[in-house]
């Protein structure tokens, strides 16, 4: 494992770390406590020491597990988890400092930490960033030591822009990979301009970028790989980083090309984004152990040549950035 340095957070975290959003069942299934634990110290056992969760992921029970783990481990395993999509309707009025102050309590209480290495606002309406008392709040929570540092996650560029010039905020989440380019343009030389740990997330394109989905692939009803592609229930970007699902099947066919030999895209892709040094690391999800390992391989492959890093551009150019880079 490699580590890199978490912006000004100055944790030295795993490159390639964990997010738990179906850890314990996949997207639609039930959630299992067993199967839980064993994918996260399976992270933990191989390098990871950096773990990404939420209080709405599988209302509390991602948090529950992550911290149930990382209490019975002796080494030193950051934790961050996020705030804020639990407000119904998820609307800018429902932000209030009471409201977050709350749920940061709550996932303390869930985690049994004493406090939370980073608390990130969950992807909140873009109305929010333009609140300075927000912002404050997460001061407060860090001089009564229930918080470390505060991140953001974001859906758009402009949002993590915004969200930078708020001194006490340390992190940006966004997604990035091979298919979602933009933020590597001016949110990259601004966030590193101020000491900005990035963490990709959706790295792999909700899994398009496996390689393993073709046309006839199907997915559980609760699956948001099912229900959300035209943004139904959430923002559509977070699903296929909001491709036109045939318009990525075509554009990963012409990938498969460029690695003949390869069974799993996986690797490759998150290589590429590993070969940006801006970003920290990296929160692939699993809901498998060998998902967790198949990551991780990503050290037994030799490194990607520019020539290869070309070409996967190329791909993005022809197919994917025409009808996307401008959305997010």
């Amino acid at each position: 494992m490699n580590y890199r340095k978490l912006g000004k957070t100055d944790f030295n975290i795993s490159e390639i770390s964990l997010g738990t959003w179906q850890v314990g069942g996949k997207w639609g299934s039930p959630f299992n406590d067993k199967t839980a634990d064993e994918l996260i110290n399976t992270a933990i056992d191989n390098g990871v020491n950096f773990i990404d969760t939420a209080d709405v992921y599988e209302n509390g029970l991602s948090e529950t597990a992550v911290g149930r783990v990382v209490r019975s481990r002796s080494e030193r395993i950051y934790v961050a988890t996020k705030c804020g999509r639990h407000i119904n309707p998820h609307v800018n009025e429902g932000y209030q400092p009471k409201v977050l102050q709350k749920y940061v309590e709550d996932s303390l209480k869930r985690t049994g930490l004493e406090a939370l290495d980073l608390i990130q606002l969950h992807c909140p309406p873009n109305q929010v960033f333009y609140r300075p008392e927000i912002f404050e709040l997460f001061d407060r929570l860090k001089e009564q030591g229930k918080i470390l540092n505060l991140g953001v996650s974001v859906e758009k560029v402009e949002e993590g822009l915004k969200a930078i010039e708020y001194p006490n905020v340390t992190t940006v989440q966004i997604i990035f990979n091979l298919f979602r380019q933009r933020p590597s343009e001016l949110f990259f030389a601004e966030a590193k301009k101020r000491d900005i740990g990035i963490i990709a997330r959706v790295p792999l394109a909700s899994g398009l970028l496996t390689g393993l989905f073709d046309s006839k692939t199907t997915f559980e009803t609760q699956d948001h790989r099912n229900f959300n592609r035209n943004g139904e229930a959430f923002d559509k970007g977070e699903t296929f980083s909001g491709i036109d699902y045939e318009l990525g099947l075509k554009a990963v066919h012409e990938l498969k090309s460029l690695f003949p030999d390869a069974p799993n895209l996986a690797p490759y892709a998150l290589q590429w984004i590993l070969s940006f040094n801006e970003i920290s690391c990296i929160i692939p999800g699993a809901s498998k152990t060998n998902h967790v390992l198949s990551n991780l391989s990503v050290y037994d492959l030799p490194k990607l040549t520019p020539d290869k890093i070309v070409a996967m551009n190329a791909i993005y150019e022809k197919y994917i950035k025409p009808s996307v880079h401008h959305l997010w």
